[in-house]
């Protein structure tokens, strides 16, 4: 057992309380009331119009592209630098991922790689707002515009982060967002889509539940997905957004104290850029080089410190790599980064404490 975890939640608001709820009423399914609250809520936090919820993220994303129409022959530009299930859910519907570079300051999908890679194939650009920083959104939508695409945006990792005053996920034709127990807020699993349009939303709503026909019991007008949220994982994700606000600033803080603290040390921060709100869902650094990232982690690992490797970019692994050729930026991002511990409950004392070990394997080097 780690003392300080990479991450755990904090379930110290009404998930109990709600949680008996459902029991005590006996609506355990989708069917409850906390799915339409939780629904409702979400889309009043974030300022959209449509909200749905689902069992994970990945099928989330899935329902997203789905519901656009992707499908055989068309082709979905993702960065590489991201959760496979960017890139998986695009196989699922028959398409083709087409991978860019990322941007070496922010770590986000590059605009530039993303107008060389557009095709007569291209249906829909996917901004994948990694780590808690939003992706360079105007640019990307005025890309998706010129060329008549759909903005698809995966805010697996971007709850609460902000382009320009607006929150991440309120950008594309469609969004999804992450509440996987890792994520700022939490349902254990599960997933959101989000959309200003009506009719994405009743097609993600007809897909996700079967097909089932809204006015004709038991009669499917298409081969669904049973993709749908519990009502007990919706009582913790109600729970969880009512502490919303709570939840992000103490992430936010927390990048402050690393910041303070790492100040003076050979690693380089994942700083916001521009006119946004990072939430740090991973508190993220760079080494100097692969080597030293391994020696730092078995390091922190011996003192009872947990830590991730940064994404290794899908472009590399076995199944993607079939016509494989280098994104230099990603690949040194992916080489060279580390999620530290970024928990909500962790105090000021433990981070001092996290960076104190970092600080001892430094001083051990020179």
């Amino acid at each position: 057992m780690y003392k300080f975890p990479v991450y755990q939640p904090s379930l110290k608001g009404n998930e109990r309380k709600y949680v008996n709820d459902c029991i005590d009423t006996n609506w355990l399914s989708w069917q409850g009331r906390y799915v339409k609250e939780f629904e409702q809520g979400f889309a009043s936090y974030i300022n959209v119009g449509y909200a749905s919820a689902t069992c994970n993220a990945t099928v989330a994303l899935h329902l997203a592209l789905v519901a656009l129409g992707v499908g055989p022959d068309d082709e979905v530009i993702v960065p590489t630098l991201t959760y496979v299930a960017s890139a998986n859910a695009i196989i699922y519907c028959g398409a083709k991922p087409v991978f860019v570079d990322s941007l070496p300051d922010t770590w986000q999908i590059d605009p530039a790689d993303v107008r060389r890679k557009i095709t007569p194939k291209t249906k829909a650009i996917m901004a994948v707002h990694i780590y808690g920083h939003p992706c360079e959104m105007d640019e990307l939508k005025t890309i998706a515009k010129e060329n008549n695409l759909f903005l698809v945006e995966d805010a697996a990792e971007g709850f609460g982060s902000k382009y320009k005053g607006k929150y991440t996920g309120t950008f594309g034709d469609v969004s999804i967002f992450s509440f996987f127990g890792n994520k700022t807020i939490t349902t254990g699993e599960g997933g959101m889509v989000v959309t200003n349009n009506k009719t994405i939303y009743d097609r993600v709503q007809l897909y996700k539940g079967q097909g089932l026909a809204r006015y004709r019991e038991y009669w499917h007008e298409v081969v669904g997905f049973n993709y749908r949220m519990t009502n007990v994982a919706a009582a913790i994700g109600l729970a969880q957004l009512e502490r919303a606000d709570e939840l992000i600033s103490k992430k936010i803080e927390l990048a402050r104290w690393y910041d303070e603290l790492l100040a003076d040390l050979p690693v380089t921060l994942h700083s916001p850029v521009g006119d946004v709100v990072h939430t740090y869902w991973m508190y993220s650094i760079l080494t100097r080089n692969a080597d030293e990232r391994v020696l730092l982690r078995n390091y922190l690992k011996e003192h009872g410190v947990e830590t991730r490797p940064v994404f290794h970019p899908v472009h590399t692994m076995p199944m993607y790599s079939g016509n494989y050729h280098p994104f230099s930026v990603a690949e040194d991002l992916g080489w060279r980064g580390i999620n530290l511990p970024s928990y909500p409950d962790l105090s000021r004392a433990d981070v001092e404490e996290i960076c104190g070990v970092i600080r001892q394997y430094y001083a051990s080097r020179v």
